[in-house]
């Protein structure tokens, strides 16, 4: 009696705890998810933003017919909190916060790499600003783009009196202004053309110079005047107190890279760089026995420039006149020149060959690297204080032997005899490359129109073939060399192109939505080699693609029909898969991709 009495009790609580969990679960599922993004996602014109209308029901068919066959069934991504929509998961101040990383402040430490491990990484879609639209196009781009796309507007007010941003309206409109040249970039460049007493005061000289690199570049108005003088610059600055300069720069359609100069080496190999550009940067550049000097004249090629345009090269107040000759005195002692010095420029030149290494006094500082120092190893890699010497071929050939631009860009680079290379294998990687762009042009001809795509990268760019068949075409290239692999970036520099070395088992250092088009040949493929996660590799490349933008897959056909799968989970839908005839490999097949513009129903909320 006691018994079924009891269990009479019980049985209420139960059914209550149940009818309490099923609610839990239902809160859990409609309101948690809502707070993370995850529901109902928005595409296309439905919100007014020029994308693809309509889910393509038949690629998500097929792909979940394929899941039931094969057993296989990939996890839907949630959508990362609206708070995480600028995100680089690499340079994120929070983890170095969450992990409390002893890092020397003054040495920058906070501004380099610092990767997440695998728990705690992201595995959720990363949500573009409330009201974002497609990017303005090139070349109006360069001066304005959508205030919505990088809603920061501290710099137009801080830098108000130097020209760097002006907010109008519901756009931001750049002037060309820098620290340095209030009244223009384009008139600054002249200047030191003439300076250099170069023909017509354009800088590239006959095509000479080529590829420059502006440290500490702002919005990077310097690089992108210089575009008109078919230079490319490759504009560095870290995400510091002038927040997302680098993703404006990107926005603008203008080559650019998040780093700093801290403990570790550039993502370049030495030699890259006919001239570094200096504009009050901020930069103690004598610091640790001229380490960050001694980085720059590694990256530079024989009888490169280095102008600086800052006080110290003008000013006659005691702290400046100090700096002032212990940098002259230290830039000596590296064998650097003074080529032109006006008003408040200074441009010094590095020497042609090693004969003034040689030259200076034993035990002169800063030392020569010693022998065994690769001065292309630079993932990771710790500068070094010590010179570079050049190669036996620099030093007799006094200077690269490069040609001027553009014929530089088809020209079989000298350093191709240090991988083995010939000619003939240069000329076929250039030709297969070719013959292959055409066809993804012809591929994507029905979806894009001249200016659609501005801001492209290969993910494995080996010799740089695939950006070198683009050169007709207005856009530019972030060629992304495997750190694991050969190291032929040197090849794409001398070619007159630019790129970065990189692990993709990791993060790239560069804000969501800055790119329009990756090409990733056998990418994916390597990276699952490596043991890396190849969702982790889906994820990222969803991050750094802008909405409506294109992937280029070309790999095997166990990794396309893999992508295929996660096409619904990552909001993607294909364009058109074909079959590669030209590859080295039977099974190799060409996969094109399109990301959908969504948003989610909170930034939709916040919109209203």
């Amino acid at each position: 009696m006691r018994g079924r009495s009891d269990g009479g009790k019980k049985k209420p609580v139960i059914v209550l705890a149940c009818i309490a969990a099923v609610v839990l679960v239902f809160v859990y599922l409609f309101f948690g998810s809502s707070n993370h993004g995850a529901s109902a996602i928005e595409y296309g014109r439905k919100l007014g933003l020029g994308g693809d209308d309509d889910v393509t029901k038949k690629d998500e068919a097929s792909s979940t017919s394929d899941d039931e066959t094969n057993g296989f069934t990939p996890r839907s991504f949630p959508v990362c909190d609206d708070r995480y929509s600028e995100l680089i998961p690499c340079l994120d101040r929070n983890l170095i916060y969450q992990m409390r990383l002893k890092l020397d402040l003054s040495l920058m430490e906070h501004y380099e790499r610092h990767c997440p491990p695998p728990e705690r990484r992201f595995n959720c879609l990363i949500p573009p600003p409330p009201g974002y639209k497609v990017p303005i196009k090139w070349p109006k781009s360069r001066d304005e783009v959508w205030k919505v796309n990088i809603p920061h507007t501290h710099l137009a007010h801080e830098k108000s009196d130097q020209n760097w941003m002006v907010v109008k309206g519901d756009k931001i409109n750049f002037p060309g202004g820098g620290t340095h040249f209030h009244y223009g970039a384009d008139k600054y460049i002249a200047s030191m053309a003439n300076m250099l007493n170069f023909p017509n005061n354009i800088l590239n000289n006959g095509g000479r110079l080529r590829t420059f690199l502006d440290v500490g570049c702002g919005v990077a108005s310097f690089g992108g005047y210089l575009l008109a003088s078919d230079i490319m610059t490759m504009s560095l600055a870290p995400n510091d107190v002038h927040q997302n300069q680098i993703q404006f720069a990107l926005e603008r359609g203008i080559p650019a890279y998040l780093g700093v100069l801290g403990t570790k080496r550039l993502p370049y190999p030495s030699r890259s760089f006919e001239l570094a550009h200096c504009s009050r940067c901020r930069i103690d550049w004598l610091q640790r026995d001229g380490i960050l000097l001694l980085e720059l004249d590694r990256v530079l090629r024989p009888g490169g420039y280095f102008a600086y345009s800052s006080p110290e090269a003008y000013a006659q107040d005691e702290e400046d006149l100090r700096i002032w000759r212990e940098m002259s005195a230290l830039v000596e002692r590296m064998c650097w020149t003074i080529a032109a010095k006006r008003n408040q420029t200074v441009i010094w030149q590095k020497p042609m060959t090693n004969d003034c290494y040689q030259e200076r006094e034993p035990g002169t500082q800063p030392p020569l690297c010693n022998s065994d120092s690769d001065p292309d190893a630079v993932y990771g890699v710790n500068m070094e204080a010590c010179i570079s010497q050049y190669s036996e071929h620099d030093h007799k050939t006094k200077g690269s032997g490069l040609a001027p631009w553009p014929a530089r860009l088809t020209s079989p680079p000298p350093r191709l005899s240090d991988f083995g290379y010939s000619t003939d294998m240069f000329e076929k990687d250039t030709e297969t490359w070719r013959h292959r762009v055409d066809a993804y042009w012809d591929l994507l001809s029905p979806a894009i129109q001249s200016d659609t795509v501005r801001n492209i990268m290969d993910m494995k760019a080996n010799m740089g073939s695939f950006a070198a068949a683009l050169n007709d075409k207005d856009v530019w290239v972030m060629n992304v060399v495997p750190e694991d692999g050969p190291n032929t970036l040197k090849l794409i520099y001398d070619r007159g192109l630019m790129g970065a070395v990189h692990s993709w088992c990791e993060a790239f250092s560069t804000y969501p939505r800055t790119y329009d088009l990756l090409h990733a040949w056998d990418i994916i493929s390597d990276v699952k080699k490596r043991g890396c996660s190849a969702e982790d590799l889906l994820l990222e490349m969803d991050r750094i693609l802008r909405p409506s933008g294109f992937i280029l897959i070309r790999d095997k056909q166990s990794v396309v029909d893999l992508v295929k799968k996660y096409l619904k989970a990552l909001h993607w839908e294909a364009v058109e898969t074909k079959a590669a005839s030209d590859s080295d490999h039977d099974s190799d097949v060409i996969l094109i991709v399109q990301k959908k513009l969504w948003l989610t129903s909170e930034s939709l909320r916040d919109l209203e």
